[in-house]
């Protein structure tokens, strides 16, 4: 009978090398060959634009290149079309996986309603902010008789006033009735000729006037120093003033020296 042969030292470690050159090149195969294959390890997609683009047509445009959308935020222009894609994260030309979410801003059919802010009693700059940060818009700007100058009167919505806290939509146009610094009442125009200047002024300002320019002017033999010699708008038979309006001065003599601080 034959015995058989057992193997040697060198054979063993020839087939342990074998056993580990196979078990590498698995391996290799697996992470190197099937796994891109199976899940395209590797492969980007560049990010197409999509603003501009009508909210009906993305989900299959973004079908084809193997990305999606996700709607998170929404804004109204009247402007813009509703339903248009205003902005997307990540930005056009990036480069991102299969199947990623983009972002997208669209915007919306109907304006958000929001509550009236209070303009009134605030100035005609005041009330152009508020309205900025409300986004609602200024209308038109009627001024009226009243000595508030500059300072808002009424609020008004299409001709008809709106109270603070009454609803409204977004973008509405909102007029403004905002007074002129002039009164409603007139009367005639007071006579300050040959006054001396602070007694004119007293005068003037005591009937709701305003003093406007003065002017200096020499003076003539029969006028005294600081004297009205002049006066516009002139006082006479029929001539009338509203309170608020001006009255400018000529006075005789030198203009007083102002003294330098």
């Amino acid at each position: 009978m034959a015995f058989l042969k057992s193997d040697t030292p060198f054979d063993v470690v020839k087939h342990l090398l074998v056993m580990l050159v196979v078990g590498a090149l698995l391996l290799f195969a697996f992470f190197f060959v099937y796994l891109p294959i199976t899940t395209h390890h590797g492969e980007t997609i560049v990010v197409p634009k999509i603003t501009g683009m009508r909210l009906e047509a993305l989900e299959d445009y973004l079908d084809e290149r193997d990305l999606r959308y996700f709607v998170d935020d929404s804004s109204y222009n009247p402007r813009i079309q509703p339903f248009t894609i205003l902005t997307q994260d990540p930005a056009p030309g990036e480069r991102v996986k299969e199947d990623r979410k983009i972002y997208i801003s669209v915007s919306m059919k109907h304006p958000p309603v929001i509550k009236m802010p209070k303009l009134t009693e605030g100035t005609e700059k005041t009330a152009y902010m508020i309205l900025e940060s409300y986004g609602l818009a200024l209308g038109k700007l009627i001024k009226v008789p009243d000595l508030r100058q500059n300072q808002v009167l009424r609020q008004l919505v299409d001709g008809k006033e709106i109270a603070p806290g009454a609803p409204i939509a977004k973008g509405t146009r909102v007029d403004l009735e905002v007074g002129d610094g002039l009164g409603n009442q007139e009367f005639p125009v007071p006579n300050v000729v040959n006054m001396p200047t602070d007694e004119a002024t007293t005068l003037l300002v005591g009937q709701g006037l305003q003093v406007g320019e003065i002017f200096y002017q020499p003076a003539e033999d029969d006028q005294t120093d600081g004297t009205v010699v002049k006066q516009r708008p002139t006082p006479g038979p029929g001539a009338t003033i509203r309170m608020g309006q001006l009255v400018d001065l000529w006075i005789a003599g030198e203009e007083p020296v102002k003294p330098v601080r």
